[in-house]
């Protein structure tokens, strides 16, 4: 399951499985601004990008993550009216090229009893979306809207899961706006969760979607996708 090698494709980008050929692609993506990066650990330079594939795909190895590079397509629709010339200049010049990375990670699977419908599920009872960063370019572009609706749509439909989670900082308001946007639930606050970025003891928001608000949660993705 976590070694599918599979190709999660949208219309504007792609989610690639994350490989040693990416390094470079990441290196480059994550130079333009390192400042956008406040609150999340991006690899900055092809050593330390060559270190977080190399930890990816450990986890990958070890069935607990599922990592992507997340590429823009050649073809994806730049027609928006309101993008300037020097934006669409820009966008084209960096068609098919890594613009960020994302992953499935705590994969859970659940001891369900031998009796039970659910028991031998090769395919993960919930798990975890996280790792998202992306380049300045692909920021309000609607890369991450597409990202999120290739990923939950794999949970959902093709694992089976019975919930997706989300954690970002406490402090990261635009990480929080951004699922509270796609109709995340906000379940609390976990109190020094986790190291963060700046490297102290970070309080993570957590929000979660469910299987019974899938439907919901993805006609709104498919919505905000038929924007310009």
């Amino acid at each position: 399951m976590t070694k599918d090698n599979l190709v999660l494709q949208g219309r504007r980008i792609r989610l690639e499985p994350l490989d040693r050929r990416h390094i470079e692609g990441l290196a480059a993506a994550s130079a333009v601004d390192p400042s956008l990066y406040r609150w999340s650990p991006i690899p900055q330079g092809e050593a330390e990008a060559a270190k977080y594939v190399e930890t990816a795909l450990a986890w990958r190895d070890a069935g607990v993550a599922v990592p992507y590079a997340t590429v823009r397509m050649k073809d994806a629709r730049m027609t928006d009216a309101r993008m300037t010339d020097a934006r669409m200049t820009d966008a084209r010049q960096n068609d098919n090229v890594v613009i960020g990375s994302t992953r499935f990670w705590n994969l859970e699977r659940w001891a369900w009893p031998p009796d039970h419908p659910s028991h031998g599920r090769t395919t993960p009872d919930a798990c975890e979306i996280g790792y998202t960063w992306l380049t300045q370019s692909a920021i309000r572009t609607g890369a991450n809207t597409e990202a999120k609706l290739l990923m939950l749509t794999h949970a959902f439909e093709v694992w089976h899961v019975l919930r997706a989670c989300f954690h970002t900082d406490a402090r990261n308001q635009r990480s929080r706006a951004a699922l509270e946007r796609i109709g995340a639930q906000f379940e609390g606050i976990l109190r020094a969760h986790r190291m963060a970025a700046d490297f102290i003891p970070r309080d993570s928001v957590r929000y979660s979607i469910v299987a019974a608000e899938w439907p919901t949660v993805k006609e709104r993705l498919l919505g905000f996708m038929d924007r310009p």
